[in-house]
């Protein structure tokens, strides 16, 4: 089980940009999750929401496009489902998807570490929600529970993502357009989210 303090201290070590694409990248693999939602229930604007994402990501690759990104976070804001509001678990999902995609706007306009903790946070808990709603068992103690999340192949499978984009970010002497293309390629995981939902027929 990787070391959440650890990411920790390796976040707090990453220059602004740096630490944007970490929340990116994240919030990229997390996107199905609010698109299909989206479109099941009617709710919010995923288009809109890819849009402000892609501008990110345009910024991140000095493509000269520009977003104002204080003015995005109301608009990211009013796309969050309330739970109350939804009888069904894939809001859940769908509310972190948008909550990453805030604290990614956030970590943008304050180069803050804690917004990336928090999105890194946020994906892994996404995971062990979806783990023991799909396949958690009454009987199993709380010991047995946190064991069998933290052992589960899709935790293992978040953990390695988080690990690789780290990695990727550490290791890249120059933070080029190059770069950023290779980072976006892999949190978009050929169209599959990190508990494995996909919005593409």
């Amino acid at each position: 089980m990787t070391d959440q303090l650890e990411i920790e201290a390796r976040l707090l070590r990453l220059d602004p940009p740096r630490l944007t694409a970490f929340c990116a990248a994240l919030t990229e693999r997390m996107f199905p999750n609010f698109a299909l939602f989206s479109r099941l229930v009617e709710f919010g604007d995923a288009a809109q929401l890819r849009q402000i994402l892609n501008g990110v990501w345009d910024q991140l690759a000095n493509s000269g496009a520009k977003m104002n990104f204080e003015v995005q976070l109301d608009k990211v804001e009013a796309n969050m489902p309330e739970l109350d509001d939804f009888d069904m678990y894939g809001a859940s999902p769908a509310l972190d998807a948008v909550v990453a995609l805030f604290s990614t706007l956030s970590c943008v306009l304050e180069a803050d570490a804690s917004e990336a903790v928090a999105v890194a946070n946020l994906s892994r808990e996404c995971v062990a929600n979806f783990i023991e709603v799909t396949e958690g068992d009454d009987q199993m103690s709380d010991e047995e529970l946190v064991r069998f999340i933290n052992t589960h192949e899709m935790m293992l499978q978040e953990e390695a993502f988080q690990e690789d984009v780290l990695e990727s970010l550490e290791s890249a002497s120059a933070f080029n357009p190059a770069r950023v293309r290779e980072l976006r390629a892999l949190a978009r995981n050929e169209g599959f989210s990190n508990i494995g939902i996909s919005d593409e027929d």
